[in-house]
């Protein structure tokens, strides 16, 4: 038998398995659909993806921007993922993907073939877009819908986390669908018209009306050993300019080890130190030594340098944590958005609460520029209280078959460091 025959039985015996494989999401194929994938990867944080690419690409279509996280349809449609996943599983998962040695538009590698035959067992590429070791604009396509699907940045480049994703188990991604089915079951009563959830694990907000995600902001959540908590409550108020008061695990984590340091520090921030009775005290009256600095209160005052930016927005919470606005909005940009101290900094902080403030009286959007451009301290009551849900997924599937996945920062799915945070 020559080479090309091997190849041609290779190439058809692949397509149908691929084919058997990916029906359930397969159906859902659309071609000439790049405006739906434009819609996710508008949503990340790096999102490039331009119009040089071919308007009839062998790709899955993205799921609808209006589509929310958090439904009851949510429920269902991650079941059938769970379904679609055994199956997967059921022949033997998929192969792992060798770090391919080039990637441009015609390059050719035999980790490409690898490459195809994974996007398309999860329906990132479309089983009619071949078995070859060509990198064309089918595959690019293919590797950008895979980035958006599990939160990475969007260049259609396989650098090491998009391997990483890549190269996680079948089973293990079954695992996921199956924990965070639960978790998404128990979220699935009645969450009222309007209201705000924060997906810790991908440090994303959705402001949800009448089922429809009508805003999404990226966000920063966090740390793995400062989490961002699960939360039920509701948004009560706005403060615009605010101050803040540095809560006193900061104190002894962070602030007395920079004053060691940096003894400046508290000045170049404009955080004042006060007793208990109010009065000014100035750094060199602690010993920044020992626990002393923990007995007072440090103020930070509103301005450029704000750690909250120039908007609060507070919500009853037994952790004492909130949403807000950052000076760092660098830290939006990256992949890995974990960085906070258990509070969650919010992009584009004014349309959430443009939105939150839309029946309030006297708070226009016109308003809520003014009033933070004036740079004085004003709070906002919301005329109605708007439910807010800080929730743990990982995995999940919107009504049109489109699953995501994200890593297990906190590795609370119990599967190992797998799906875990990619440190």
């Amino acid at each position: 038998m020559t080479n090309r025959s091997a190849y041609r039985l290779s190439r058809r015996a692949f397509l149908s398995t691929a084919a058997a494989a990916g029906s359930a999401l397969s159906a859902q194929a659309a071609f000439g659909q790049d405006a739906l994938l434009q819609s996710l990867i508008d949503q990340t944080q790096r999102g490039d993806f331009g119009q040089g690419f071919d308007s009839a690409s062998r790709t899955i279509a993205m799921p609808k921007a209006s589509l929310p996280t958090l439904s009851p349809a949510t429920v269902e449609h991650t079941g059938q993922a769970i379904a679609h996943y055994e199956g997967i599983v059921s022949r033997g998962g998929w192969r792992e993907v060798p770090k391919p040695d080039r990637l441009r538009l015609g390059a050719r590698s035999p980790s490409i073939v690898a490459l195809r035959e994974r996007l398309t067992l999860a329906g990132d590429l479309d089983p009619n877009a071949g078995v070859s070791d060509v990198y064309d604009s089918y595959v690019d396509v293919a590797v950008r819908r895979f980035q958006a699907r599990h939160g990475l940045a969007v260049d259609g480049t396989i650098r090491d986390q998009t391997l990483k994703a890549l190269n996680v188990p079948a089973q293990v991604r079954l695992a996921q669908l199956r924990t965070n089915a639960v978790r998404l079951r128990a979220m699935s009563g009645n969450l009222g018209p309007r209201f705000v959830v924060c997906n810790i694990p991908a440090a994303h907000i959705e402001a949800i009306e009448s089922g429809v995600a009508v805003s999404r902001h990226t966000a920063v959540v966090g740390k793995p050993d400062r989490a961002s908590p699960d939360i039920n409550s509701r948004i009560v108020e706005v403060n615009f300019n605010p101050y803040w008061t540095v809560p006193v695990s900061i104190v002894r984590r962070d602030l007395i080890p920079k004053m060691q340091a940096e003894p400046d520090y508290l000045e170049k921030n404009l955080i004042r130190i006060l007793d208990t009775k109010g009065n000014e005290l100035t750094p060199s009256q602690i010993n920044w030594y020992s626990e002393e600095a923990v007995n007072y209160r440090f103020k930070q005052d509103p301005g450029d340098l704000n750690s909250m930016g120039t908007i609060r927005i507070n919500f009853p919470s037994a952790h004492g944590v909130y949403m807000h606005d950052t000076p760092s909005k660098n830290l939006f940009g990256e992949d890995f958005r974990f960085h906070s101290s258990g509070c969650v900094r919010v992009q584009n902080v004014r349309e959430l609460v443009n939105w939150l403030l839309v029946d309030t009286p006297n708070w226009s959007r016109n308003d809520i520029d003014q009033v933070i451009k004036s740079g004085e301290r004003k709070d906002a009551k919301v005329n109605r209280p708007v439910p807010l849900y800080w929730i743990y997924v990982t995995a999940w599937a919107t009504p049109d078959g489109v699953v995501q996945f994200r890593d297990d920062i906190y590795n609370r799915d119990g599967l190992g460091p797998t799906a875990a945070s990619r440190g």
